[in-house]
This record gives C-alpha cells, structure tokens and sequence, in this order.
C-alpha cells in the first residue's frame, strides 16, 4: 500500500473545497500570491477555513513575500503548511522553525541539477514542479518524472498531475502529490467530474 498525501491546490470557495475534501484529499492549497489567477484574498480564505473540520490541513501558498506579510497569514488562516514557491533561500525558509507551521519549499524542475537543490533547504518537505520562465506553478506541464531519484526529504510532486497520469505520479512512492490546473474547469475553479476521476484512479493504490 502507497499512503500518499493529495494536496489540491488552487481552493477559492468552499464548494470546491468541500468536494476535495469529500473525495479525499489530505490538504487544501490556498493562492495568496496577487498576481496568480488563482489568487485569494485571506479575508476570504478564512471565511472557507473556518468551515472545514479540523483534520485537513491547510497550506497557503506564497512566492517571494516577506516574512512579516506570511506570518500574518499564518495566524489569520490557522495554516498547519507554509509553501514558499519563489525565490526563497534556504535562509529565509529556516526563519519558520520556530513558528507552528510546517514548510515546503518548492524547486522549479528543468533538469536533475534543480533537484539537487532540495539539499540546501531545511523544510519539512520539498515540491517539485515544471520550470516556467515566467510563471510561479499551475502551469499545466509536467518535467521528467524518471529524474527525481532519492531525496532525503519529504517529496510533493507537481505539475500537470491529471486524471490520466495521477497513478503513475502516486507510484513513485512520494511523500504526497499536488493537483491544481489538472482538475480545472477554469483557473480557480475546480471540474468536480475530473476531480471525481482522478481520486477514482488512485483510491486502489490508497485503500
């Protein structure tokens, strides 16, 4: 049995995280970075939060914010994941030890050489996602999944994860994978036909 956390990204409304929630998933991924299209505010995303049980964990996603701006996030929206998906150091990302808050830095994969950085950072796990010159994730493609090799560190696996393919991202033996545009019906909006689809595909590999 492969016991593989599934994160969707991307939540904007409580529906779409009700339905995930239902089908299964592990964490909810909520957008704080202003300029993504799957952006929320955190007004917002408290507003959902507060309705869901406690046992799903909530991550929020920023890219190169200040440290000040997420811990006011942290404590506003009660987040159990912080995911740093921008330029952060390995030093900025060390400053969340000594708040209550999982971390998960995400490395933008164009070859093995990227994948090597997830040494150099201390976080409870790291995510590995497609390299796009101009877009921080939820891009769509997907790299080379046959370079990830061993990582000593807990692995999320990102990047065009879809119905189609989520069985053979979940038999990689990663820590979780990290669904977002691949269960779309628009960018913030999820197709709960396809999300429907891609827990079906997995649930015997997670039973």
């Amino acid at each position: 049995m492969l016991v593989v956390k599934v994160k969707i990204c991307g939540i904007t409304n409580y529906e779409d995280a009700a339905a995930a929630m239902d089908m299964g998933a592990d964490l909810l991924g909520f957008n704080f970075y202003p300029k993504s299209p799957r952006f929320i505010p955190p007004e917002k995303a408290v507003e959902i939060i507060n309705k869901l049980p406690g046992f799903i964990d909530i991550a929020g996603v920023f890219v190169n914010a200040s440290f000040e701006h997420i811990r006011e996030i942290i404590s506003q929206c009660q987040l159990d994941w912080v995911q740093l998906h921008g330029d952060e150091s390995p030093e900025f990302c060390k400053e969340f030890l000594s708040h209550n808050v999982k971390t998960m830095k995400a490395l933008r994969v164009k070859d093995q050489t990227d994948i090597e950085k997830a040494d150099a950072f201390f976080t409870d796990a790291v995510l590995l996602d497609a390299f796009h010159p101009e877009k921080y994730g939820g891009t769509g493609i997907s790299f080379d999944w046959n370079i990830i090799g061993h990582i000593g560190k807990r692995v999320f696996l990102a990047g065009g994860i879809n119905p189609d393919n989520v069985a053979a991202a979940v038999e990689l033996g990663v820590y979780g994978i990290d669904v977002c545009s691949g269960i779309e019906a628009e960018p913030g909006k999820k197709d709960k036909r396809l999300m429907k689809k891609l827990f079906e595909n997995i649930r015997h590999l997670r039973a």
